[in-house]
């Protein structure tokens, strides 16, 4: 593990299923990093799944499980994180991202969202009803939400080669990692 002291994170944002998990843990053992998914942090500390939190607890509940975890994420370094989709929703969780992070924004046309989540019926947005109008219910709702990225690619239109390559080279550009 490289000495991760004083590097900025990088942090992974955009809508389910444009890779940022994926891409996220192999980014991560590119540059040496560790890696966090908030989703799955936040499973491992309350004891659920995300699901079970929106279905037991509500939003409401889980999206503050988000805030208190950007709190402690602003505090690291050296991380690749994979934000859960709606985590940016929440403009204090972004302050606190950004304040020793980098966000790296992903994206991928409707279609594809669809072909990536179809068989992913645990996510609980996408439970009830028609899976196509709730992703592009979600979608229209949340437009420009990940506007704040400094960097963004379409990972629809990219191989999963080619965004990690994208994705390194911007970071070393900007000085971000070696």
């Amino acid at each position: 593990m490289k000495n991760n002291i004083n590097r900025k994170n990088v942090v992974l944002i955009g809508f389910m299923g444009t890779g940022k998990s994926t891409l996220g843990r192999q980014l991560a053992r590119k540059i040496g990093y560790d890696f966090i998914d908030t989703d799955l942090a936040i499973e491992e500390v309350t004891g659920k799944t995300v699901e079970k939190i929106f279905r037991k607890d509500g939003p409401i509940r889980f999206r503050s499980e988000e805030n208190l975890l950007a709190r402690k994420l602003s505090a690291r370094s050296g991380l690749v994180i994979a934000t859960g989709g709606g985590m940016v929703l929440n403009s204090e969780n972004v302050r606190l991202l950004q304040q020793n992070g980098v966000l790296i924004g992903l994206k991928a046309d409707p279609e594809i969202i669809l072909n990536r989540v179809r068989n992913k019926r645990r996510r609980p947005l996408l439970r009830r009803g028609n899976l196509r109008e709730n992703v592009e219910r979600l979608l229209r709702e949340r437009e420009g939400a990940y506007d704040m990225a400094e960097f963004t690619i379409d990972t629809g239109k990219l191989s999963f080669g080619e965004a990690l390559n994208e994705i390194h080279k911007y970071l070393k550009r900007k000085g971000h990692v070696q």
